[in-house]
């Protein structure tokens, strides 16, 4: 049967099923089951029924759960479905759920050839078993469908249109007005770092912020409460480092910090996540070294209220479901949320949010120069960070593993919406209610408020997004029409946020020219991945963002319009290279690209165009390479020979390791935050995460190129991996842009890779160590099976033994 795409958004209704009773079953039985079992507390009650929606073998949506309802349940759900995929049915599969799984009653199928038109479709289905006989007494399904294809949206490839641009729909939290953002590259940026160099409209140029620093004073001139929920928060780091830039107690440690505005009477509250590995007595550090039990033992007994919270799941999984979320799975949001004085000076208070990918802990502080060497005598001593050897130390030296992150500073009504994040977080696992009431103190808060005036051309529009369940924020509807008029889908019995994801790919459908990602991981979109030595639907990695980037390729190329998508990520995941999980990752990488690298060929086929697929999509990652100079920290002790420790320390090379989660669209639109490019960060009842999507009303690409904040970081970010700019840099869409930054990052590859060097690399950008093929296949470089220093395959492998749930 043939095979359609549906590019779009997909709105269908689940009412009810008829008749649905097979033999030997009717309602008093049922009831009675259920009577005998929850009586005995053997049981949550009889199975439950819900109803699956999927798009040939890709899920993409699920009713809740109804029990009591064996012979005609309703349900009566409507689901709004961003869809990206080749099918020839939509399939409505009605199963039964109890504590130990789930088993198959049947299916009904529409053609999605009835929904290219756009027309409405009502209609009972017959169900059908697995045999594709009608079940016993003909059950129906009662279904209501209709497909937008994208280019009906009033935004599709047109960007930001209007000032008055409102957002992203069926969200939790609305678009807020009046804000202000600040945008952060790295943890610390040193003085006269790109100081001038960036011009912006209006006359103004560029000038970067210290992530860390306006922490420590954020935290440092708090008075009634300083909010903290990370993946680590480790209390033994100093956040100021720069000599040149001293402050007021910038000696203390985080950890003393904190304590000492707990004595001051400031409520302070952690929420830290629990690594279940992470067991005393055995492994105190855990799988993922995160220092939970570490930083749980600093705060016992003081004033600071540190709680260890594991990503609990919802109430309805199954038994299989409890054990996989609870040990797999991770808080990875990165929260401060604070009072702060009003810029005025006034007595009043606001409040102040950070978000984005930088954890308050060891090996995060880093400089754009990333050294590997030359810090380790002085700030790097003593928090020397290299996970990626066995047993490496600041005792046998460097490389040390330097760190490029992003973060954001939230300041207006937005900054109340991290607030509540929090509050819905702390209510669900906090220890007791130790939140501080503002509306008793509403005499000291002013309200969420803007804090620009409309005309002033710095404001910002932001809305926050995330990724969470039921299992860890309190308050969500229990209703599934509630849960959608929130902004929340079904998860089966429980609502789930997944308006990162949903972020994503609006912004990727309304993009115009270009798009910018970094991003520590970009695994996804596996329903379209071409494999014959996989079952690609066991996969499980379903999010639509890669599928959802090459497709705007291919429309652009069917267009015959110029269009650009650059992504940097890491070289490798953290980690020892050779490993499992690691091989596993970069497996499921280079199916993500070569998926996309595949779309894009065949449409430069199909024009009759003879292009480098990379002129249109190209990947790249980041390393530094250092020569020896006088007076450098020398070790007492060297790595055991012959191994990827010390061959990197003779190269005297590393990656950097790209742990952003951003994506530039046009540079008028940004989203920063938690989230990786991969299932657990996008699905919502995996890794819980938040985000911010946001633009500047005043400098929109409408008529010219954007050229406010969002443009400056870009080409901060880009000075910073390049170290130097190009006029080619003010239009990224153009093939002069993309071709020169690939002939760059092939010059440093070179450069990175080859025996020695006798100076430093001029640029940490490197062209990710692929080869793309004719026909879009991705294969290795001639000669370079492994990264360089390491026996580790650039391709990755396959893991029989880790299940993908855990490496997608």
């Amino acid at each position: 049967m043939a095979h359609f795409l549906l590019h779009g958004t997909l709105h269908v209704t689940i009412y009810e099923v008829d008749r649905l009773s097979r033999a030997g079953c009717c309602n008093v039985f049922c009831k009675l089951l259920q009577n005998i079992e929850e009586s005995a507390g053997v049981g949550k009650g009889i199975a439950k029924l819900y109803v699956a929606i999927d798009l040939e073998e890709t899920r993409v949506g699920r009713t809740g759960l109804l029990g009591n309802e064996c012979c005609n349940p309703q349900w009566h759900e409507s689901f709004h479905i961003y869809c990206a995929h080749k099918a020839s049915n939509v399939v409505f599969s009605i199963k039964e759920n109890d504590a130990i799984g789930t088993s198959l009653i049947g299916r009904a199928y529409l053609s999605v050839e009835e929904l290219l038109n756009g027309e409405e479709v009502d209609r009972w289905l017959k169900v059908v078993g697995k045999d594709y006989k009608p079940l016993y007494r003909g059950s129906r399904i009662h279904v209501k469908l209709q497909f937008f294809d994208k280019t009906r949206h009033s935004n599709w490839s047109q960007g930001i249109k209007s000032p008055k641009f409102p957002g992203v729909p069926h969200t939790f939290f609305s678009q807020r007005e009046g804000c202000r953002v600040t945008l952060y590259q790295d943890v610390h940026v040193p003085e006269k770092f790109i100081s001038g160099l960036i011009p912006l409209s209006e006359g103004k140029h560029y000038e970067p912020h210290r992530c860390w620093e306006d922490i420590f004073t954020a935290i440092s001139d708090a008075k009634h409460f300083i909010y903290i929920a990370g993946w680590s928060v480790y209390a033994k780091i100093t956040m100021i480092r720069d000599l040149k830039r001293p402050k007021p107690e910038g000696d203390l440690t985080l950890g003393e910090l904190l304590k000492m505005k707990a004595d001051e009477g400031v409520r302070v509250l952690m929420l830290v996540w629990d690594d279940r590995t992470s067991v005393e007595l055995l492994k105190k550090d855990g799988v993922m070294a995160s220092h939970d039990e570490d930083t749980r033992h600093y705060f016992h007994d003081t004033k600071v209220h540190c709680v260890l919270c594991p990503r609990n799941p919802d109430n309805m999984h199954s038994i299989v479901q409890d054990i996989e979320i609870s040990t797999m799975f991770t808080h990875h949001q990165k929260i401060v949320v604070v009072d702060s004085e009003l810029r005025n000076g006034e007595s009043k208070r606001r409040i102040v949010s950070f978000i984005g990918g930088i954890d308050l802990c060891d090996g995060r502080y880093d400089t754009p120069s990333h050294p590997i060497f030359r810090t380790l005598g002085t700030v790097h001593h003593d928090d020397f960070h290299q996970p990626c050897f066995h047993d490496a130390s600041i005792a046998k030296g460097g490389p040390r593993e330097p760190w490029h992150d992003m973060h954001c500073r939230l300041e207006g009504p937005v900054a109340w919406d991290v607030l509540l994040n929090f509050k819905q977080r702390w209510r669900k696992q906090g220890e007791k209610d130790l939140l501080v009431h503002l509306r008793e103190l509403d005499d000291i808060f002013i309200p969420p408020s803007p804090v620009t005036f409309p005309e002033d051309h710095e404001t910002w529009n932001v809305q926050l997004f995330r990724s969470i369940d039921g299992g860890a924020a309190f308050g969500f509807p229990d209703n599934p029409e509630d849960a959608a008029r929130s902004g929340l889908v079904s998860g089966k019995n429980h609502a789930i946020d997944r308006s990162i994801q949903d972020a994503y790919i609006t912004a990727i459908r309304r993009a115009k020219n270009f798009i910018y990602i970094e991003n520590q991981y970009f695994v996804g979109s596996s329903f379209s991945w071409y494999s014959n030595d996989i079952k690609v639907q066991d996969v499980g990695a379903l999010h639509l963002i890669p599928k959802e980037l090459s497709l705007k390729i291919v429309s652009k190329i069917e267009a015959g319009e110029r269009f650009t998508v650059y992504i940097v990520i890491p070289m490798w995941p953290e980690g020892v290279p050779h490993s499992q999980s690691v091989q596993a990752i970069l497996n499921w990488q280079k199916r993500t690209m070569e998926m996309m690298y595949k779309d894009v060929v065949q449409a430069l086929q199909a024009k009759g165009l003879e292009a480098n697929p990379k002129d249109y999509l190209t990947f790249f990652c980041l390393g530094n390479r250092e020569r020896t100079i006088c007076g450098e920290y020398e070790p007492s002790e060297r790595p055991e020979h012959d191994t990827d420790y010390s061959r990197a320390q003779q190269s005297r090379r590393f990656m950097i390791y790209v742990h952003a989660k951003m994506m530039i669209v046009d540079d008028e639109y940004i989203i920063i935050g938690s989230a990786n490019i991969n299932q657990r960060s996008m699905d919502g009842a995996r890794d819980t995460e938040i985000a911010m999507g946001a633009y500047q009303p005043y400098h929109l690409a409408t008529r010219e190129p954007a050229r406010g904040q969002i443009h400056g970081l870009r080409m901060a970010l880009w000075y910073e991996h390049l170290g130097k700019l190009d006029n080619s840099f003010l239009q990224p869409e153009s093939l002069e842009c993309v071709r020169r930054l690939n002939q760059i990052a092939d010059e440093y590859w070179d450069l990175y890779a080859c025996d020695t060097l006798d100076y430093d690399l001029p640029g940490h950008l490197l062209s990710y160590p692929i080869r793309v093929n004719h026909n879009g296949e991705v294969t290795e470089r001639p000669g370079l099976e492994h990264f360089p220093d390491t026996k580790a395959r650039v391709l990755g492998s396959r893991s029989e033994m880790l299940p993908s749930i855990l490496t997608t």
